[in-house]
Order: structure tokens, then C-alpha cells, then sequence
């Protein structure tokens, strides 16, 4: 058995953010870190962003400082036994903690088709496989137009190769843009050269020689050689559920970031925390949260307990075009668009009930903390109030990757 003070489930974005919150207020006790992925934790943004514009692969390492965890990588956690506050790994290896952070992300959500042949996109390996094949084959299918279906979408297309984008929804980002907006995006792409195709579910693929071939639930056929999907993830609860914690649509966590048993702690993709400022329940899945919650959550293990009221930034890369957000950027939410340049430079608030719950900023930068506070007040407002409220700073060179899905 192997015993450590603190032992880490997980080995993203998250957990090296952890390892930074425990070293802040205790610079000795040992950490142990459990990793299914067999490289040490790494920032995800640039596998869909960074890396293909020719960032430097090096540079996607985590900082984890000159006390970093001993790891224990290429397995996972098989069990927690909350009463001896033991866990055991796939190996069958036995750990002992005083104090445990559960940050098990998520895995991709997969089609119910396709077996090996579709690549689900989320890690460094995935990254790797997809630099392989588009460096020998020339067509790509894109399943989704969320985050990692716009991204790679872009990124492929950035490189020269021919594209196709499969969605089910009449617009790209149709859960997150108004629709106007999310037209204009569905237009610049197909201005880019890549062939986007709404309206059209995949429910099917085989190979036929050399090609793989898509079918739609119209009938449609694409050919690619080779399929990439992002199509959302699935929060890894199952190893809390069978611990007897508490879950919903993620480990639920109180403002502290405390499981339903006060010595194990949840953060990152898989956390299901108290939005003090929004109201009610959230789970988010962005580097930003992963971040400032990780960090958080390895404070308070140590000792330091501060609630968690942060609220997160995320924001993506089309071609370049890209913005910033902060809070609920939902659709079906009404909308104020206060444009500088209509679809090229401006804000988007989202209300509910006359409040401001969400900001996109589109192209515009610098205005994040800005948008926090007007996210945390209490106040309603009427659209022609919201004209001018944020200023309005376009970028002279673009977007840097700040904070993006992870």
C-alpha cells in the first residue's frame, strides 16, 4: 500500500492545477497522482487551436513546479473505499489518503456506428493520430458543430485539406450563437472552402477500399478518408456513484468544492458545484474552470477553504474570427446584439427574465472582468440599456488561447 496526504484521480488540466493550489499552502506532504493517459498533464486548448497554426509541441505541457506529484500513469482508478479511505487501480495497486480530489473529467460521447474507425477527439494521442492522417490523406469529415467540430473543422481546413462538416442542427454553434449569428458562421465557412452540411444526421459508416463512407438519415453519402467527431462529453461519475457520493449530472460538490464526504473533493469537467452568481446547479467544461476550480480545490485540501465564485471564461477560434464569454450562453435565451460591425465586432447579452446571465464578445477583448460584473448584479434590464454597456476594444493581432473547451 501506498499512502500519500493528498491523491489525485486524474491527470488533466485540472489536477496540475491542484498539485499548484496544495503547493501554495503546503510545500512538502507528499501527492500521488492516478492518470489513464500516459503522458503527464498537458493544457488542451492547443489540440485544436495552437498546435495547428505551429506552436511549439513542447509548449503544451503543464507547469506543475519544482515539488511536482509522483505519478502513476497509464492506469485508473478501479475503486474508492470511502470508510478506509483507500483507493485501488486497475493494477490492482492500493493507495491510502488523507485527503482526495476527484478530477476525472469526462470521455467522449460515441456514435452508436462506426466502431474504430471514428476518431473521437480529446487528448494528446488523438492529436497525434490526426497530424498522422493529415499527413497522408487529403479529406476529412467532421461530425458536429460544437467547440471541437468548429475547431478542427477550421484547423483542418487552416492546413489545406478538403472538409465536410456533418451537423444535425441548421447552423453552426446553434446551441450557443443566436441563430443570425450562427448563420453568419455557417456562411464564413463555407466561404473558407469547407462543405457544411446541416440538417444532416450520420447513422451510419463503412468502408468501401480505400474510403470511408458516411450515411446520413436523408440518404446522403460523404466519403472521407478519414472521420473526426466531436459531439460532447459524458462526465466519468461512475467511480464517485459507486463510492455511495452524491451525483447528478456530475459529482456534486458544495461551495468549497467538498463531495458528500468532507475529506474527497471534486473539480474540473466532472464537478457539478453551486453557481452562486447564476443561481442554481452548474457543471462546465472549459480550461478556465478547470483552472481556478483545480487550484481551489488543492487549497482547500491543504487547508485553505475559500468558496468557489469564480466565473469561468471560455472562448474559441474560427479562422480569425473568435471571442471571449462568460456565464450562460444558451440559445433559447433572449438576446441583446450591441454590434460595432454587425457580425464581425460586438457583445451579445443573453437575459432571463430581464437579467443579464451570459456575454459573448465577439472580437472584442479585454472586457471579461468587465462582463463578470455585470453577470453578479441584481438588477434587470431594458435592450436599449445594454446598447455601449461593455466597451467595445477590438484586438489589433488576434486572439491568444486563453481559455478554451478542455
Amino acid at each position: 500500500m501506498i499512502h500519500y496526504k493528498f491523491l489525485i484521480i486524474g491527470g488533466g488540466m485540472t489536477a496540475a492545477a491542484a498539485t499548484r493550489g496544495i503547493r501554495e499552502v503546503d510545500a512538502n506532504s507528499p501527492i500521488g497522482l492516478i492518470g489513464a493517459e500516459d503522458n503527464r498533464p498537458y493544457n488542451r486548448p492547443p489540440l485544436t487551436k495552437g498546435l495547428w497554426k505551429g506552436e511549439d509541441f513542447e509548449s503544451i505541457w503543464s507547469e506543475l513546479g519544482n515539488s511536482p506529484p509522483t505519478f502513476h500513469l497509464g492506469c485508473t482508478a478501479a475503486a474508492i473505499d470511502v470508510a478506509n479511505k483507500q483507493v485501488t487501480d486497475t493494477r490492482g495497486t492500493i493507495y491510502a489518503f488523507e485527503k482526495l480530489l476527484l478530477a476525472t473529467g469526462g470521455t467522449p460521447r460515441r456514435l452508436p456506428f462506426g466502431d474504430d474507425h471514428i476518431l473521437y477527439y480529446r487528448t494528446v494521442a488523438d492529436y497525434r493520430d490526426l497530424r498522422t492522417l493529415s499527413d497522408k490523406h487529403r479529406r476529412f469529415a467532421v461530425i458536429g458543430g460544437g467547440f471541437i467540430g468548429s475547431e478542427i473543422a477550421a484547423a483542418l481546413r487552416m492546413n489545406d485539406k478538403e472538409v465536410v462538416m456533418l451537423l444535425p442542427e441548421e447552423v453552426i454553434g446553434d446551441r450557443v450563437f443566436p441563430r443570425d449569428l450562427g448563420g453568419f458562421v455557417t456562411d464564413f465557412y463555407r466561404e473558407k472552402g469547407v462543405e457544411v452540411r446541416t440538417g444532416a444526421t450520420a447513422v451510419g459508416l463503412e468502408r468501401r477500399g480505400e474510403q470511408l463512407v458516411l450515411k446520413t438519415k436523408s440518404g446522403q453519402e460523404v466519403s472521407a478518408d478519414a472521420v473526426v467527431a466531436g459531439i460532447g462529453i459524458q462526465p466519468n461519475i461512475a467511480l464517485a456513484q459507486d463510492a455511495g457520493l452524491t451525483v447528478g449530472n456530475g459529482i456534486q460538490v458544495d461551495q468549497f468544492l467538498r463531495t458528500s464526504h468532507p475529506d474527497i473533493y471534486a473539480a474540473g469537467d466532472v464537478a457539478e458545484f453551486p453557481d452562486l452568481t447564476l443561481g442554481g446547479r452548474r457543471r462546465v467544461e472549459h480550461e478556465d474552470n478547470a483552472n481556478a476550480m483545480g487550484r481551489l480545490a488543492g487549497r482547500a485540501m491543504a487547508g485553505e477553504q475559500d468558496p468557489y465564485t469564480h466565473i469561468p471564461l471560455f472562448y474559441s477560434d474560427l479562422f480569425e474570427l473568435g471571442y471571449e464569454a462568460v456565464g450562460d450562453l444558451d440559445s433559447r435565451l433572449d438576446t441583446v446584439a450591441d454590434w460595432t460591425d454587425p457580425f464581425h465586432e460586438g457583445v451579445i447579452y443573453y437575459l432571463r427574465s430581464g437579467k443579464v446571465r451570459g456575454a459573448l464578445m465577439w472580437n472584442v477583448w479585454d472586457q471579461v472582468d468587465a462582463a463578470r460584473e455585470l453577470l453578479a448584479e441584481s438588477r434587470t434590464y431594458q435592450p436599449a440599456d445594454l446598447k455601449g454597456r461593455l466597451p467595445r476594444k477590438a484586438a489589433d493581432s488576434g486572439q491568444t488561447d486563453q481559455g478554451a473547451p478542455n
